[in-house]
């Protein structure tokens, strides 16, 4: 199951909280470290999901190119007859 930026970022937020209420150095560290690697894949899956919207806007322009070249293929072949 793919995660979404948006839950990246709600670890990111509890790593963040957690880590503003530590007692202990070692605790505040470990969070701050969790925060960093949340925020990181959450910037990993926006890059992802924009690479991936304009990869399926790429497929379907050549597939309705495709499409149009198949049509006006068959109107030449129909009207040479």
């Amino acid at each position: 199951m793919a995660q979404t930026y948006e839950f990246y970022c709600e670890r990111a937020n509890e790593a963040a909280a957690l880590a503003d209420r530590a007692t202990l150095d070692n605790v505040r560290e470990r969070e701050l470290r969790s925060e960093k690697t949340w925020r990181g894949l959450a910037e990993q899956a926006r890059k992802t999901a924009e690479e991936r919207v304009k990869a399926d806007t790429v497929r379907a322009e050549r597939r309705a190119a495709e499409a149009a070249d198949a049509a006006e293929a068959a109107e030449a072949v129909y009207s040479d007859n």
